[in-house]
């Protein structure tokens, strides 16, 4: 009777740690891919902002946003 419940306790353990072990390897994968599809993301705004199209737009006094600096990108 002893030896049929450490058996069973072995393998709920072993099952456990195996769903855990899942659980981590899921959970890093995609943080990884989140992590590498917001470095594309930021670097591909980079080369939008390096344009000559974009205007930079700074908030005024009272809250609205207007063209910064006029002469930067002139």
């Amino acid at each position: 009777m002893l030896l049929r419940i450490i058996i069973i306790l072995a393998l709920a353990a072993i099952i456990i740690l195996g769903i855990r072990r899942i659980y981590m390897d899921w959970t890093g994968k995609f943080k990884a891919d989140e992590q590498e599809a917001r470095r594309l993301r930021r670097e591909r705004d980079l080369r939008e902002r390096d344009q000559p199209g974009v205007i930079d737009l700074t908030r005024d006094k009272d809250g609205t946003f207007r063209p910064g600096d006029r002469d930067k990108r002139s």
